[in-house]
């Protein structure tokens, strides 16, 4: 058998350490022609993409819960509209009298008209003023708190309402949003998974890469080994090689990730919606998005040791 150059001068010296070039030289590495940083690139944009997202509804779910969390909405029923006013007024009187409401607001009759206006239509008159047709429009009062709006704080303001006005309801503003809460959490969970998921396909081309590799030199590996060369120092080799793969691939993922955020980022901030600005990403979460190349690349140069190291022990 002929044996590569390396080798050669390698028996001339008894095969010292492995290490520095003449290590590197003995797994060429394609550079950026080779699947794997591509492939690495891909996950890792993928994953900063789902990272971001995660981030982001976590960072509006806490937003909402926050704002939302000593929000309560009482809700006068009264057909007739001057009762209705003096009921809501006497309500309004005794929500400032009790300690635990910080602030409250009387909801417009021509606002609570305006909101149902797309469901309901106009009045007959033309007007927006829904209050003056059929339809029973109720009082609404917007109370916030100074503790959090807990079931048992709601059951006594609405019991201490119901003893002087009749048709009285008041509901926790945080209630209404629960299923959108649920729903964003599923999506945070998604997001996890999807994560877990990018992480696992990185291995497993990582994997079936330095399969490959080892497959195809082999004959070399062996040479090495009988020369006295440790597992530790061949499996270092390909570990060291992926590791130049596995960098080049983060950073294209990265910068392509980045691009991503910033294009979406863009386009929700036109909404000009007060919620979806909640949705941003704050300094912890930037760093952690930061790290998904670093993370990566470790996981990569770990799946390419293990790969090797098993391969050695079958083979030999």
């Amino acid at each position: 058998m002929k044996l590569p150059p390396l080798i050669g001068r390698s028996l001339q010296r008894g095969l010292s350490p492995l290490r520095g070039d003449r290590a590197s030289n003995l797994v060429p590495r394609a550079r950026i022609t080779g699947p794997v940083p591509w492939v690495l690139g891909v996950m890792v944009a993928l994953t900063v993409l789902a990272a971001a997202g995660g981030f982001a509804l976590g960072n509006l779910t806490d937003m909402a819960r926050s704002q939302l969390s000593g929000g309560a909405t009482v809700q006068i029923v009264e057909a007739d509209r001057e009762m209705l006013a003096a009921k809501t007024m006497q309500a309004a009187d005794i929500l400032r009298d009790d300690p635990a409401v910080q602030s409250l607001r009387i909801v417009p009759q021509e606002e609570l008209s305006a909101l149902l206006e797309p469901w309901l239509g106009a009045a007959s008159d033309g007007s927006s003023d829904l209050a003056s047709t059929a339809v029973p429009m109720p009082a609404l009062i917007d109370v916030q708190l100074r503790e959090a709006a807990d079931a048992a704080e709601i059951e006594r303001i609405e019991t201490a309402l119901a003893a002087s006005i009749s048709g009285v309801r008041v509901d926790a503003q945080s209630d209404w949003l629960k299923p959108v809460y649920s729903a964003l959490t599923a999506l945070q969970i998604l997001a996890l998974i999807l994560i877990g998921l990018l992480a696992m396909t990185s291995a497993a081309a990582v994997w079936l890469a330095a399969r490959s590799t080892f497959t195809a030199h082999r004959d070399t590996m062996e040479i090495v080994h009988h020369l006295g060369g440790t597992d530790d120092q061949i499996a270092r080799i390909f570990q060291n090689s992926v590791a130049f793969d596995a960098i080049l691939g983060g950073l294209i993922g990265l910068v392509a990730g980045l691009a991503a955020i910033a294009i979406i980022g863009s386009r929700f901030a036109g909404l000009d919606s007060g919620m979806v600005q909640g949705g941003g990403l704050g300094a912890l979460d930037w760093i952690a998005i930061a790290a998904i190349p670093f993370v990566a690349v470790a996981i990569a140069m770990l799946t390419a040791r293990l790969t090797v190291m098993s391969a050695l022990r079958r083979m030999l």
